[in-house]
């Protein structure tokens, strides 16, 4: 028989309004059975989520109406698919902060942005205001700060006097940061290890759903499997324009769909700055969303969808390692701690700006270990996860490009070959009706017989889609409807491969 707390829990979590009652939680761990849950509870996960996987399981032949459990385990499994949730501290203990780390960034805050009301200083800072303004005390009690008027809900405006003021500046002497107070080191570590790609292993259906928006023959997805569920690295060679970036750039669907990572990491004083908007796509979590509520949530961390950071010609070595701004005081992360949980695509690899030996030299040991060491401006060297898929993608043969001690180091090397005849019709029936075209077979076979199988000119993937341009932009000049005709097709192909 269940007891009436254990009801009133899951009645509430059902509703979604039960993730902060932490007393209900522990009466319910309390009260769990002993034996292991059904479902395991990824390592990083919230830990109060075993006690109430294994009360659900108990309560299923008991009195609480079906449709209850029913929607609180639905709140559990949504829950479990994020694996890792990085909570709210409750003090600057557990946030891996000290007072002086926080003290710092309010002085340069109100330095840069002036007077402030608390709970505005406690948003920006991303730390819970029951915390910051204790700290806002005690320095509006060291004279360190001054009210300049009060703020709704018991708040007050904070202003720099002339002494804290003179502090700010000589802090944003050495650093200029006041945004999200950075993370620990060793709780991003922990972040990483719990959303490693190496714990997940993406089956067929993942791939195909992964895949879905491209044609992949069955050969393809059986060679790219094995390497995606590596989890390490892979070479994606063959002729251009068959679709080695597409495919590389879908490769991270086949995973999780989000991860958290901290806006800025914390290291003996220096800030990392982790979160890069060019990089990362932000997934925030929906109002109301029950255990997972934003409320709950620490707010220095940020939910992304999992990366795919993509570099060509323009990779330097400078990317890949810490870059210290000499004037604000902070360092970005290089690309391979941004990538980590994610992919990191070398497109046209063998035609950057930096050598194919040089890079070799640079990854040959973190490809291996799957951990990297990093530099930072005050002398310290890290240990950092090298956690991610890297993908090299190439119109060159990867033996002409590095020696076998790099290729030993990635172990799948996939060849991206050309559509057949079947197949390049397949995709042109898909391409048609994305470009606003009814699909025409007998302009179709004009265009591959004259302008493929008479010139022995080999298909391409990207092709239908390029010619199918081409011809919907005549269309448009000449203000005629977008119809497929052998002329067109004509024109498209002078165009095209005028010369190809």
């Amino acid at each position: 028989m269940a007891q009436s707390s254990d009801r009133s829990l899951l009645e509430r979590l059902a509703q979604g309004d039960a993730g902060g009652d932490d007393d209900a939680w522990d009466a319910v761990a309390a009260s769990a059975p002993s034996e292991p849950a059904t479902d395991p509870v990824p390592q990083g996960a919230n830990p109060k989520l075993s006690a109430l996987l294994k009360k659900i399981n108990t309560l299923k032949k008991s009195d609480v109406a079906p449709a209850v459990v029913k929607a609180a385990g639905r709140v559990i499994e949504e829950t479990l698919d994020e694996g890792f949730v990085p909570l709210e501290p409750k003090s600057y203990v557990a946030a891996g902060l000290s007072e002086s780390d926080v003290e710092a960034l309010i002085f340069k805050l109100l330095l840069g942005r002036g007077d402030t009301a608390g709970r505005l200083i406690a948003d920006h800072i991303r730390l819970p205001f029951v915390l910051v303004n204790e700290t806002l005390q005690r320095l509006k009690n060291e004279q360190l700060l001054v009210y300049r008027g009060s703020a709704p809900m018991n708040d007050y405006i904070y202003q720099l006097p002339d002494i804290g003021r003179e502090r700010a500046r000589r802090l944003a002497e050495h650093c200029s940061y006041f945004g999200a107070a950075p993370v620990a080191l060793v709780d991003y570590l922990a972040s990483v290890k719990a959303q490693s790609l190496g714990t997940q292993h993406p089956t067929v259906e993942d791939l195909k759903q992964a895949f879905s928006d491209l044609l992949i023959n069955e050969r393809m997805l059986e060679r790219l499997g094995p390497a995606i569920n590596s989890g390490r690295g892979l070479f994606l060679f063959g002729a251009p324009g068959n679709g080695k970036t597409s495919i590389a750039e879908r490769v991270t669907k086949a995973f999780g769909e989000y991860i958290w990572l901290p806006r800025a990491i914390g290291i003996d004083g220096e800030i990392l700055r982790l979160f890069d908007p060019m990089c990362h796509e932000e997934a925030p979590l929906d109002e109301g969303a029950g255990l997972l509520s934003q409320s709950r949530v620490d707010k220095r961390w940020v939910r992304v969808k999992r990366p795919t950071i993509v570099v060509g010609g323009e990779l330097t070595m400078e990317a890949l390692e810490v870059v210290f701004n000499t004037s604000t005081g902070i360092s970005e992360a290089p690309l391979q701690l941004k990538s980590n949980c994610g992919t990191l695509v070398i497109d046209d690899f063998g035609r950057q700006r930096m050598t194919t030996d040089e890079l070799l030299n640079r990854w040959i040991v973190p490809l291996e270990k799957r951990y990297d060491f990093l530099n930072l401006a005050n002398g310290k060297k890290i240990q950092v996860p090298f956690d991610q898929l890297i993908i090299f993608s190439t119109n060159l043969e990867p033996k002409d490009l590095v020696d076998e001690a790099f290729l030993r180091r990635i172990p799948y090397k996939i060849e991206v070959t050309d559509p057949n005849e079947r197949e390049f019709r397949e995709l042109f029936k898909i391409m048609c009706p994305k470009m606003g075209f009814e699909y025409d077979e007998d302009s179709v076979d004009h265009l591959l017989v004259h302008h493929y199988l008479e010139v022995e000119r080999p298909f391409r993937n990207c092709q239908p889609r390029d010619l199918l341009m081409q011809v919907r932009n005549h269309c448009f000049y000449q203000g005629k409807e977008l119809k497929l005709t052998p002329e067109a097709f004509d024109f498209a192909a002078e165009n095209y491969f005028a010369v190809l």
